[in-house]
């Protein structure tokens, strides 16, 4: 589907015909898994052709595959962006675009509140390549402002922060990044783009987790970027953009391709640089499996959305439960940002705090049963764990702190199982 005929569509229309196009050998239907590492080349000027980006093309798996182009051309359309590249997982989305942007001797601006091993990247990895992050308060825009230098190349948050459910006001960062010059890049895995297409409020570059809902079935790995192709990379201090680049023929890619490929220059270099000689590289056989994901992705996330209001205000009531964070309920925190943006509903994702702290968490887990306990989000089923031991344990407690990680907090990612069966399980986890 073009791009101006997918603008006459409704987002779950798009969602089942996006990107897509009848096989144009055999003309299936459904999507084909090209199972291939390599395409031949019509001829000698073909080939070099495709490798100076005058012309466009299948080359090697490990750039792009017909398969991946068509998942990610379906992404590009639900998100409203220009281009996406999709790649091994959701952290090698995360990494690959850092590396895309900054340099050694950079700085990011994040917001605090991140998934465990974003923050272990951002924190313990990337100063060890010479890019520093600057911490941000999710809650105190003002600290964004203040944690950006001259050495800033980005700032960085999560649409719904991992797992604390503190809801960013893009539109709020999104000003501060574009009135210091620079891009927004905004993990959006917990909302999805059918919750919220971030391009819509300021981001420049998003981020998802193909795993999680996008997938939506636990079956596969993988990540997708997606460049809004509203940036500008021509200031001077984008050094990656506007000097040559020994990467790729000494080519500036702000300033030296041709007028239609410059607003995608972000996408091009990540897809040339990065995922060509680092190559976290997406299956075909997986991006298969993400297609057919992506085309429930209304329904069902309008079911885990109304199962997890129903969860959060179950646990509210529970006399075993000492807290409750939603979005959805109205005395959240986060609600009346939420309310913003969130007019689909409020995502799949509840945590709280058991009565009687680290202890009785414990036992409310090992009490589960239609719950998987693993480390997971965004499964049809019904999943569980506990990030201080698990998926943030990697963190100091300062650390966990500012990432909302308490004791005592349970992560619930609420699946698509009828919420009778949900909340009884629950009630018999939590009974004495």
């Amino acid at each position: 589907m073009a791009p101006a005929e997918a603008q006459k569509y409704y987002f779950d229309t798009l969602a089942v015909h996006g990107g897509q196009q009848p096989d144009p050998t055999t003309l299936s239907r459904a999507p084909a898994v090209y199972r291939t590492s390599s395409f031949v080349f019509k001829n000698t000027e073909h080939a070099a052709n495709l490798f100076a980006l005058k012309e466009f093309g299948n080359i090697y798996s490990r750039l792009g595959n017909p398969t991946n182009d068509m998942l990610e051309a379906m992404v590009s359309e639900l998100e409203g962006g220009a281009a996406s590249v999709s790649v091994a997982s959701g952290t090698a989305a995360i990494f690959n675009t850092i590396i895309t942007i900054a340099r050694a001797g950079d700085e990011i601006v994040s917001a605090s509140n991140l998934y465990g091993g974003t923050y272990t990247m951002f924190d313990a990895i990337l100063p060890d390549l010479g890019i520093q992050t600057r911490w941000a308060d999710i809650h105190d825009l003002s600290s964004f402002k203040k944690a950006i230098t001259e050495k800033t190349k980005l700032l960085y948050v999560e649409t719904i922060g991992n797992p604390s459910l503190d809801v960013a006001d893009l539109k709020e960062i999104a000003g501060i990044a574009h009135s210091h010059g620079l891009p927004l890049v905004v993990d959006g895995t917990f909302t999805s783009p059918y919750l919220l297409r971030t391009i819509e409020h300021g981001a420049d570059i998003v981020i998802n987790s193909l795993t999680k809902w996008m997938g939506g079935h636990g079956t596969a790995i993988g990540g997708i970027v997606t460049d809004a192709g509203t940036f500008d990379w021509s200031d001077p201090k984008f050094t990656l953009f506007t000097q040559p680049d020994k990467n790729y023929h000494g080519l500036r890619w702000a300033l030296d391709l041709p007028a239609e490929l410059k607003k995608i220059a972000f996408a091009l270099r990540f897809r040339t640089v990065p995922l060509r000689n680092l190559g976290a590289c997406l299956s075909p056989d997986n991006a298969w499996l993400f297609i057919q994901g992506l085309e429930t992705l209304p329904l069902r996330m309008a079911r885990h959305c109304s199962n997890a209001l129903e969860v959060a205000e179950f646990l509210q009531r529970h006399k075993s439960v000492s807290w409750v964070r939603y979005p959805g309920l109205k005395d959240d925190p986060s609600h009346e940002i939420a309310k913003k943006y969130l007019t689909k509903g409020y995502g799949g994702m509840v945590v709280f705090g058991v009565k009687g702290g680290k202890t009785a968490g414990e036992r409310f887990i090992n009490k589960l049963q239609l719950f998987s306990h693993l480390a997971n989000v965004g499964d049809a089923k019904s999943l569980a764990l506990h990030p201080a031991s698990t998926s943030h344990s990697q963190l100091s407690e300062e650390q966990q702190q500012a990432a909302g990680v308490t004791p005592d907090l349970v992560r619930l990612s609420i699946g698509l199982e009828n919420i009778k069966d949900i909340l009884a399980d629950l009630d018999q986890a939590l009974a004495d």
